[in-house]
Formats: structure tokens, sequence, C-alpha cells
């Protein structure tokens, strides 16, 4: 009896992680966006279950600040914040160069070679013209490097921020495309770490951090504006 549920409750977790994953997917690809309704009947039948996995995977977007419940209403995701991008950028940089010390102590063989394929496989990410693609080898470089200081805590803070950034505020990250987050920027970070000068890295890991954040929020504020616009 104990066999069968403790097998029932692994198939409901299965069925909770496919569906978290199922709705990821969506916001990543901007078929469900800012302010938009999620009837979770909806999405339980476009993922082909019931509607319970669908209910806690977006409790868990809840708590981790992309969705929001409203009483009666049901679940919303949230409109998207000129003050809660500049945070998590400001707290990106907090968290990524806090763990550069940790990171250039801990460099071995094994590390390097690590982070020399992470570094590579984004500057070759920059030669396509899939946008997600960049986005995703841009944040396994800056995850690569954070987890290689092996600061379990912090390591996964940054992990929920890069989440909520991906999610929530993708349209506004597209000037990674461009010439004014490119591999230049990367490529000295990268190369202070294998110099192991912390200094260094940090001063150019939070310079890049500040600036992307510049543009994020240029690039959503344009989105605000042209959304008013449109409205009016």
């Amino acid at each position: 009896m104990v066999k069968k549920k403790d097998a029932t409750n692994r198939n409901q977790d299965d069925l909770t992680q496919k569906a978290l994953a199922g709705i990821r997917q969506m916001l990543f690809h901007n078929e469900i966006v800012a302010g938009q309704k999620l009837p979770f009947l909806d999405l339980a039948d476009k993922m082909e279950m019931s509607a319970t996995p669908v209910i806690q995977a977006l409790k868990f977007l809840e708590f981790q600040g992309i969705v929001r419940r409203k009483p009666n209403k049901g679940y919303y995701i949230e409109p998207l914040s000129l003050p809660e991008v500049e945070e998590i950028y400001k707290f990106r940089e907090l968290l990524e160069v806090s763990l550069l010390k940790e990171t250039i102590a801990c460099l071995d063989k094994n590390s390097i070679e690590y982070l020399t394929k992470a570094y590579h496989a984004y500057l070759e990410s920059l030669k396509g013209v899939f946008i997600n693609e960049k986005l995703l080898k841009n944040m396994e470089f800056h995850i690569a490097l954070a987890s290689r200081s092996g600061q379990y805590i912090r390591i996964q803070a940054l992990k929920s921020t890069f989440d909520l950034l991906h999610l929530k505020y993708r349209n506004s990250l597209q000037y990674v495309t461009s010439e004014q987050s490119d591999e230049t920027e990367h490529g000295k970070i990268f190369d202070a770490v294998l110099n192991r000068d912390t200094a260094l890295a940090s001063k150019y890991l939070a310079a890049h951090i500040s600036h992307s954040r510049k543009h994020a929020v240029i690039n959503l504020r344009r989105m605000m504006e042209e959304k008013e616009d449109f409205l009016f």
C-alpha cells in the first residue's frame, strides 16, 4: 500500500514538472505574455493532463514572482515593471560579483575546460540568427562562472534570477544580439578569470551587467510606451 502511494506521488510530481516545463516554454516563446490571464483548464487541455499538476506548477511560478493569483479570478502573468527589472539586474550584479572570488579560488583544469566550453558556445551562438539560442548561451556562460564557486545557495538564487528575466522580460533582452553586448565584454571577463585576477574580473563583470541593465531598461521602456500608444 505504501509503495503504491509512493508511486502515485512520484507520478504526480512528474506531471507537475511536465506542466512547469510546458508553461515555461510558452513564456519563453511568447505564447503567453505579461498581464495575460492563465486559464488553467485550457492549459491542462493543451498539455493533455488534469488541472492539478498545472495548478501546482502555477503556484511554483507564483513563488518565483512570475505569476499572480487573484482571488476568485485565477492566475495572471505579472505585469512588466521598470523598477523590478532594475532590481533584478542589481541583484544579479551582487550575486555574480560575490561569487567570482570563490570561482577563481576553485579554478582547476576541469573548471577551465568547463568555462572554456561555455564561453566558446556563447561565441558560436553570436554567429546565428536565433535570439533564444543567444539568450540561453549567454545565461549558460554566466551560470558556468558562478557554478565553479561551489556556493549552492547563491547559485540557485542566480538561476532563479535568470528565470525571472527570461520568462517575464525576454523581449527586453533583444540588445544581447547587438553590438551593445557582444563577445568583447565576455572575453574580458573570461580572460581575467583565467588569469586569476579577481579585482579585474569583478570590474569587468560589474560593468557588463550594469551595461546590460541599462539597455534592458531602455528596451523595456520603449516597449511599454509603444503599448500605451497602441491602446490610446
